[in-house]
């Protein structure tokens, strides 16, 4: 955090619904759009401690968004990619998920290293190295796309 500021801006993941809601200007909520299915989040360089903070956001809005069943996988997979992004680069990360109306949830992880990641060869007692196997393995659809200020890793996952 940076000056007792949230790193997660409530007004990027409050619907408009709850909004009005609270406002006491509407009895029922409103139909859900895109925004309502959108997380988004500015990481700093090197703060692990976000990973932490990321997943728990994530399961939060996964269960609002009604598709608690992808919470598992999703949070362990974007783990993986934050703490990827925050380890191997000097510049922080963004991170956005989105759920699309026909619940495939995306997650894109964009740092500021032009680098495409790699698998590297692990030993057995190794203790890091495998969350591009734990990303191939269980996500639906995977890939790495570079652009010229970084790149963007990402994954899809569908309902269940």
């Amino acid at each position: 955090m940076k000056d007792g500021q949230a790193r997660f801006p409530r007004q990027r993941t409050t619907s408009s619904s709850d909004r009005i809601a609270a406002a006491g200007r509407a009895e029922q909520p409103a139909a859900p759009c895109a925004l309502q299915r959108r997380l988004h989040a500015m990481l700093d360089p090197a703060d692990l401690l976000a990973v932490r903070e990321v997943r728990h956001r994530l399961r939060l809005a996964l269960v609002r968004w009604g598709v608690p069943q992808l919470a598992d996988t999703a949070e362990l997979l974007a783990s993986e990619l934050v703490t990827n992004a925050l380890l191997h680069t000097t510049r922080g990360a963004v991170f956005d998920a989105v759920l699309t109306p026909d619940a495939r949830l995306r997650v894109e992880v964009q740092d500021g290293a032009a680098k495409l990641p790699g698998r590297r060869v692990q030993s057995d007692q190794a203790t890091s190295g495998r969350g591009l196997l734990l990303v191939e393995a269980l996500a639906d659809d995977w890939g790495v796309q570079l652009r010229g200020d970084g790149k963007v890793t990402w994954f899809e996952l569908g309902p269940l």
